[in-house]
């Protein structure tokens, strides 16, 4: 009688506190494997979309105080397009916590800002009956190869051609070979800054073309997100669903 008398509430605890027990194996979901209700935001900073977007912006303020009339429309217009395409990186990016759709709406106007942006560089060049140079142009790959992290580094870039042009031109029968198409005509007997306009438009519209490309991917990985998981409404009703499911 004693031996099963005891056995009897051993058997209950042990189906009670031991890990296989269906009470305590339904309510022991640890936060981390939980839904959460706010989503990871912020960090833009560390988008390479974000960065490449800000050197353009900062190239475009120091192109177009140099080589746009500041009084003119089109200075206020090009700066403001640049800046729009940072800006609306980053509030997508905190509106993210909450709102799928409001990132990935801001995300594409970011881009469609520095489409907005390119045009208006390619707009300088023709008027100046300069050339703009094809995704195929080796300058351009050039440049995108070097990975400028900043502004100063890209200025200094372009120096660095517009001097190869004009050394290359003042040779005997020589052109620069990287840009055949242009030096003939374009630099011979002109000092290096007088290519500035050309080639700094041109690095700009480069590097305004690979942050559109970087935002393009950007807005597909949102959408695929936004698709797969729903937005802030969805997820509210499955995470209170989940919580009141817990004792």
């Amino acid at each position: 009688m004693t031996m099963s008398g005891s056995s009897g509430p051993s058997k209950r605890r042990g189906g009670k506190n031991s890990p296989g027990g269906s009470t305590r194996s339904t309510s022991s979901t640890s936060p981390d494997e939980r839904e959460r209700l706010l989503r990871a935001h912020g960090g833009y900073r560390q988008l390479k979309s974000f960065q490449v977007a800000q050197l353009v912006y900062d190239l475009t303020v120091r192109f177009c105080d140099r080589f746009i009339d500041r009084r003119s429309r089109t200075h206020d217009q090009m700066v403001q397009a640049a800046r729009s395409g940072v800006q609306n990186i980053a509030e997508g990016s905190e509106a993210a916590a909450t709102s799928n759709k409001i990132e990935l709406k801001l995300t594409q106007i970011a881009r469609a800002s520095l489409e907005e942006l390119k045009l208006d560089y390619e707009d300088f060049l023709r008027h100046r009956r300069l050339p703009c140079w094809d995704r195929y142009h080796p300058l351009r790959q050039e440049l995108v190869d070097s990975r400028p992290t900043d502004a100063d580094a890209v200025v200094a870039w372009v120096a660095q051609q517009a001097k190869a042009r004009c050394a290359a031109a003042t040779e005997p029968g020589g052109t620069d070979r990287r840009d055949a198409s242009t030096a003939a005509g374009s630099s011979s007997g002109l000092p290096p800054a007088s290519l500035y306009p050309e080639i700094a438009a041109n690095a700009i519209l480069a590097l305004a073309t690979v942050a559109g490309f970087l935002l393009d991917r950007q807005v597909q990985q949102l959408a695929a997100t936004f698709e797969k998981e729903g937005g802030f409404t969805e997820r509210l009703y499955r995470v209170r669903s989940n919580r009141r499911k817990r004792p």
